[in-house]
């Protein structure tokens, strides 16, 4: 079970893997499976009777599927974990892995339109089958509603700037290339901040067109049921609007807001936290420079 490390570099490895405390034979998933890194990690800790269920919804991640009995690899969004382990039989697992980022090979497939280093179509689905693409949101959203995605995903103080821009330049023509948006927003991008805030631009339209916190609540609120007593989530986040939602997730069982106290006043939370939060090593991020943001939040269920 060779790392296929040219399509993506699993971060936190091992503590991630660790922090599933795993039992030889009980049953795990790994929801963002990507080059599998995570996951044979988790297989080399399993006996013959452990089981190991994974999750990618982009097709070029099943070149990297895995040959083991012990192993199944599901086509699908984690957002419907659920449903697609009840397909197999599973209701209850012991740990859940997930590692919320943008995969390396995304990154570097120019055509993919994920990084702002390379010039391509303007895409960046996760999921190449998917209606929803950058293109269409940069060309047919309204000034508002990009106004919107800009200051709520992008945290862009200057997002109505950047839309009236956009919407603009877009009545002279399509909007086709990385390279076109880059070019029609540099000029609006704070002196020496330029790059930091293209990818701010660029993990904005990224999160409207894979519905990324939408998929990681409805991830998250399939987690209590999933999980036995005593299982573990192990969750790795890379920009503070993920990992503010696994942070209440895990303290509270809500997004927002506080859990609702019994008349003795206790509150009932289904989740523990273990140990505190964790970041990548100042080695790690050497040999892999996009770990540095890397959050890694561990909880056993209660």
């Amino acid at each position: 079970m060779s790392l296929n490390s040219n399509y993506h570099h699993p971060v936190l490895l091992t503590e991630s893997v660790e922090g599933l405390n795993i039992n030889p034979e009980g049953t795990y998933v790994d929801v963002t499976f990507g080059g599998g890194g995570h996951s044979r990690a988790i297989l080399s800790k399993l006996n013959d009777k452990g089981r190991l269920y994974a999750f990618d919804q982009d097709k070029d991640a099943v070149a990297n599927s895995i040959e083991d009995e012990r192993f199944t690899l599901i086509e699908a969004n984690f957002r419907y974990v659920k449903k697609f382990l009840r397909l197999y039989g599973v209701r209850k697992v012991d740990g859940i892995l997930g590692d919320f980022g943008v995969s390396s090979h995304q990154f570097d497939q120019p055509e993919r339109g994920f990084s702002t280093r390379y010039d391509g179509q303007l895409d960046m689905r996760m999921n190449q089958g998917d209606n929803l693409n950058a293109f269409l949101v940069v060309n047919t959203y309204s000034e508002s509603k990009l106004r919107d995605i800009f200051y709520k995903y992008g945290e862009l103080k200057n997002a109505p700037k950047l839309a009236r821009e956009i919407v603009t330049a877009r009545k002279e023509g399509e909007i086709k290339t990385s390279a076109a948006l880059k070019d029609l927003l540099m000029p609006f991008l704070h002196k020496g901040k330029e790059f930091k805030v293209l990818a701010q631009i660029y993990q904005a339209i990224r999160i409207e067109v894979n519905q990324e916190l939408e998929v990681l609540k409805e991830f998250l609120m399939q987690t209590q049921d999933l999980l036995e007593p005593g299982g573990r989530l192990s969750l790795i986040s890379y920009h503070s609007l993920e990992d503010r939602l696994v942070k209440r997730y895990i303290r509270s069982g809500l997004f927002e807001g506080q859990p609702e106290k019994d008349f003795y006043g206790n509150i009932s939370v289904p989740f523990k936290k273990v140990g505190q939060l964790i970041v990548p090593s100042k080695e790690e991020i050497e040999k892999n420079n996009r770990a540095r943001s890397a959050k890694l939040r561990i909880a056993k269920r209660l």
